[in-house]
């Protein structure tokens, strides 16, 4: 009996579903053309038919164990209706509806920032990537940023930045260092002022005692010795410096002439170029002359 029963359940469920079929209407086919529909409506819902579409391709796309080939195919596909969308918005904005392609959604990379795909025909967005798509062999450096290369200042822009601050200038115009400075050069000079007034002290008490006749103590003498003792390094240093550039002279490796030589070789040098001046025929007649003068001087 327990087979009739299934057999006859099975029966009827079958029945009923044949007779929903029925009542159902033949399922429409999407036009091919947007421009082929005239109401809003059927417009509305074939865009939203693409739109479920490319979500279920967007899902099965995230899959990376695929295969290259099939992730293409899909990739394509899913192109293919982003621009059928497009129409189907087009015409939606020319029957009078929303627009639609104000709020499309951006292309984004990897790290999931908005990346901008021209399209080289200059109407609607480009050819674009999804899921596993992005990480194939030859996609994946499309969206790889080129390295920012580090321009290398010149020296114009470098002097360009440096004002008065940078000298020090304006150090003093916050009011900081004056804050700072003052009551520091305050003990300074209280120091210095304490250490003056104590040797001061020290010295006429040296002085009183050396006109009484009393002695001295160590420590006071030793002070005052330290102090006359660095006036005289001191001025002992001085007195080296000014030794070392005395002896600090010039050394010929060369013989130089006296003043004597150097008057004989100008002398014999005017006597050339004196001689030089005249020719051979010149000298011979000067030679006559000059026997001739003798002559008669005899």
């Amino acid at each position: 009996m327990a087979r009739n029963e299934e057999k006859a359940q099975s029966m009827l469920n079958r029945f009923i579903t044949m007779k929903e079929e029925e009542k159902k209407k033949p399922k429409e086919r999407r036009p091919y053309l947007a421009s082929e529909c005239r109401d809003l409506a059927e417009a509305d819902k074939w865009r939203q038919q693409i739109m479920r579409e490319i979500g279920r391709k967007v899902a099965e796309i995230q899959n990376e164990g695929l295969g290259e080939h099939r992730i293409r195919d899909l990739n394509d596909e899913i192109n293919k209706l982003i621009r059928e969308k497009m129409h189907w918005e087009r015409r939606i904005v020319e029957l009078g509806g929303h627009n639609y392609s104000k709020h499309s959604a951006k292309m984004t990379d990897l790290d999931g920032n908005i990346v901008d795909v021209p399209n080289p025909s200059g109407r609607g967005p480009g050819y674009r990537y999804f899921g596993a798509a992005k990480k194939l062999p030859g996609v994946r450096e499309l969206f790889e940023k080129p390295p920012e290369l580090r321009k290398r200042r010149t020296r114009y822009d470098i002097y360009k930045r440096i004002d008065a601050s940078y000298y020090g200038y304006r150090d003093d115009e916050d009011g900081i260092l004056e804050k700072l400075e003052g009551p520091a050069e305050q003990n300074m000079r209280a120091a210095a002022v304490a250490d003056w007034k104590e040797m001061e002290k020290i010295k006429q008490e040296a002085r009183r005692a050396v006109k009484s006749g009393e002695v001295v103590e160590v420590g006071v003498v030793s002070k005052i010795l330290f102090e006359e003792e660095e006036d005289v390094v001191e001025e002992e240093r001085m007195k080296e410096k000014e030794e070392k550039e005395k002896e600090r002279e010039f050394i010929a490796h060369v013989p130089l002439p006296d003043e004597e030589e150097i008057k004989k070789k100008v002398l014999e040098k005017k006597k050339l170029e004196m001689l030089s001046k005249y020719t051979s025929s010149e000298l011979l007649e000067g030679q006559h002359e000059a026997k001739s003068l003798l002559n008669i001087q005899k």
